[in-house]
């Protein structure tokens, strides 16, 4: 051991000593860390507004896209979300948003929320893309759950309804459902099950996922942060 070394090992055994003596150390109270936070930077999208984490959350990566903080989910996943984005009005048919100026590359979690007929993209636990949908009719609906993406292809047709082109498709199952292009979206319209998008909105999503990133579709999705 070095001089050096055995003085600093001393001086830290005497601070040690003094602290006990004095009362002011427990070995149960954690150490003081500064509290991690994320600077946003504005965006003509529209501001951030803050939302108290009630879980501890790790620090969210620095974005130039608006965002609203929230809290970490318990378990990392692709449903992992810190901030989502922040709208001035509500989505209308054929609208959609996309912002990943500043995200970290990486895999992309996409939820698809048929209650409100909108799309979410995250990556990094940041929400980078949100688009209306349209989903199955009542006769052919959409299922739930989660599924990865098994393929993809940019200019796929059907082989099960008539040729019909389903541009910048994602397929999640084998039996025909699948993410793809729509082209004009309206709320009164359905597909056969599929999820249809924008063609503009497909494209982009085409680019940015990739085989195994994770599709969960589902009813009322983070509905207390989502009100437009």
């Amino acid at each position: 051991m070095t001089q050096g070394k055995a003085a600093r090992l001393y001086r830290k055994g005497l601070a040690i000593l003094l602290c006990l003596a004095a009362g002011a150390c427990s070995q149960n109270e954690p150490p003081v860390a500064a509290k991690a936070t994320a600077e946003l930077s504005d965006s003509a999208i529209g501001p951030a507004t803050p939302i108290e984490a009630s879980i501890p959350s790790a620090p969210l990566a620095e974005t130039a896209g608006p965002s609203v903080q929230l809290a970490a989910a318990p378990s990392a996943s692709a449903f992992t979300v810190n901030t989502v984005l922040s709208l001035d009005r509500p989505l209308q048919p054929n609208d959609y948003v996309w912002d990943e100026e500043g995200v970290p590359e990486g895999p992309i979690g996409i939820v698809i929320d048929l209650t409100a007929q909108r799309l979410y993209v995250y990556r990094a636990g940041v929400e980078i893309g949100r688009s209306v949908i349209i989903y199955g009719a009542d006769d052919k609906p959409t299922p739930t759950g989660t599924f990865p993406i098994l393929e993809k292809d940019i200019d796929h047709v059907s082989n099960l309804y008539a040729g019909a082109p389903m541009p910048y498709m994602l397929r999640l199952t084998w039996d025909g459902i699948a993410i793809h292009g729509s082209g004009e979206i309206g709320y009164e319209w359905a597909t056969h099950g599929c999820i249809g998008l924008p063609d503009e909105f497909a494209a982009i999503l085409f680019e940015a996922a990739g085989l195994g990133d994770q599709v969960l579709v589902t009813h009322e999705w983070m509905s207390e942060h989502y009100t437009i």
